[in-house]
């Protein structure tokens, strides 16, 4: 769930002040952000404790089941609101929304508006709605645009200092067990024209740290120019004064063309750090999740992009439990993530997913299994991410400082290259005279857990 600011306020008396919950992932974030921005430039007030807003917007995520808990969660904590009185309505919005529509208005009928995915651009007119008690209409849903939904404009939710940048929206893969098609449409490309031009204003905005995103962020282009142009994109943002590092995240394992890596490999500002959910480590699952590469592919592209690009910090997601998921399977994903020794792993249990094909294959397993072997996939990682936190210290990083530290003196929350926002462990940082935003030349002192514990060393800039 993500915090909102609140000062957002006009000299002029709001049309009305609501308070807005965004759930999911940074693409969602992304659409909560431009939403946000709307809702500003309409005249409505942000506000952040509910019992002085006029109504409540939760921005849902629909992904999986432990997602969907959360959304619902959400959802009734302002329904609840809205019974008591103390607010008028709620609009509903995002993944979820789209995934349930009519059926989300059933399960919850104090819901005023559900807002799908692609009807976004509208939700000033839905709150206008709700505030002026027109219920002809409670929902909208619009079909995928043929060209993206803007994004500029956005009230960001994120520190001053990084911001999200989505290149594209929905995804052509067919994943198995993946509902995200379904729910974002098929993949469509941002020209390199508006991306960069987004770029230009958010490095205007004091954004110092871009976090690239997409459903399928190696795809970029195939659809708007019929061959993928990450490449060429990235070498735009890579000349983007004002940006000092570029973060590339979602990275599906095709379409890492000898430019791609060169240009990853060569970069200003583009860091050694690749996201790529990878899922699984048996050739027999990858083939049941419709994944189209091997193991061996996928080892060979992962040795290609260590030896070409210095310092890599690799990220990647696994699937533990999938439906006939053997402990021959099982024991392949544990040896292949023990083998790569990833900086990074997630691990997520299977979720069934009633509209996907994994959900009819044959040979599910309980969810005690399941449960079991993420926990011992993670275990395994545990082991391999300390190790590399040891490794650490000692050395020499520049740190982008996030936050103070709550309750302490000259003590700040702060990432390296090596640490996406949110996902990814902390560096805890001591050190005189620093702001959010500052970059600070740092040496790793301790571990503490996942985390680092540093001592800024100068210089700042």
């Amino acid at each position: 769930m993500t915090t909102l600011p609140t000062d957002s306020c006009s000299a002029a008396e709001p049309k009305a002040r609501y308070t807005f919950t965004s759930l999911g992932c940074p693409k969602n974030l992304v659409d909560s952000e431009r939403m946000l921005g709307l809702l500003q430039l309409d005249g409505y007030q942000l506000v952040e404790n509910p019992a002085e807003a006029d109504f409540a917007v939760v921005n849902t995520c629909g992904f999986i089941e432990q997602a969907r808990a959360e959304s619902y969660s959400a959802i009734e904590e302002m329904v609840a609101l809205k019974t008591d009185g103390s607010l008028r309505g709620v609009i509903v919005s995002g993944c979820l929304a789209e995934r349930q529509r009519e059926d989300l208005l059933t399960r919850y009928p104090e819901i005023d508006h559900l807002v799908g995915v692609f009807g976004r651009e509208e939700v000033t007119k839905v709150a206008d709605r709700l505030i002026g008690g027109l219920e002809e209409q409670r929902s909208v849903f619009r079909p995928a645009p043929s060209n993206p939904l803007p994004d500029r404009a956005r009230l960001r939710v994120t520190p001053k200092h990084f911001a999200y940048l989505k290149i594209s929206e929905g995804c052509d893969r067919l994943c198995t067990f993946c509902a995200i098609p379904k729910m974002r449409g098929k993949h469509f490309s941002k020209s390199i024209e508006d991306v960069v031009a987004e770029a230009q204003e958010l490095a205007q905005d004091g954004v110092r740290e871009l976090i690239i995103v997409a459903q399928d962020t190696t795809y970029y282009g195939k659809d708007r120019y019929g061959e993928p142009r990450l490449a060429e994109l990235l070498t735009q943002l890579d000349q983007i004064e004002g940006i000092d590092w570029i973060r590339l995240m979602y990275f599906y394992p095709m379409y890492l063309t000898d430019a791609l890596v060169e240009v990853i490999a060569s970069s200003r500002r583009i860091v050694p750090y690749l996201d790529m959910p990878l899922q699984h480590g048996s050739d027999r699952m990858l083939k049941r999740m419709q994944r189209k590469v091997s193991r061996g592919e996928t080892e060979a592209l992962l040795a290609m992009l260590r030896e070409r690009i210095p310092g890599l910090v690799m990220r990647t997601t696994m699937i533990a439990g999938f439906p006939g998921e053997t402990d021959a399977d099982f024991q392949a994903l544990l040896d292949f993530v023990s083998a790569q020794r990833f900086e990074r792993l997630g691990a997520f249990a299977y979720s069934l997913e009633p509209d996907t094909p994994a959900a009819r294959l044959p040979d599910h397993l309980s969810d005690e299994v399941k449960q079991a072997r993420q926990a011992q996939l993670m275990e395994v990682q545990q082991a391999i991410a300390f190790a590399y936190g040891e490794s650490q210290i000692g050395k020499s990083v520049e740190v982008l400082v996030d936050a103070a530290v709550p309750g302490e003196s000259n003590v700040w929350i702060g990432r390296s290259y090596a640490e996406a926002p949110d996902v990814d462990p902390v560096i805890y940082l001591s050190g005189e005279g620093l702001a959010p935003g500052n970059l600070v030349g740092s040496e790793i002192v301790a571990t503490s857990g996942y985390d680092l514990v540093a001592a800024a060393v100068g210089p700042i800039r």
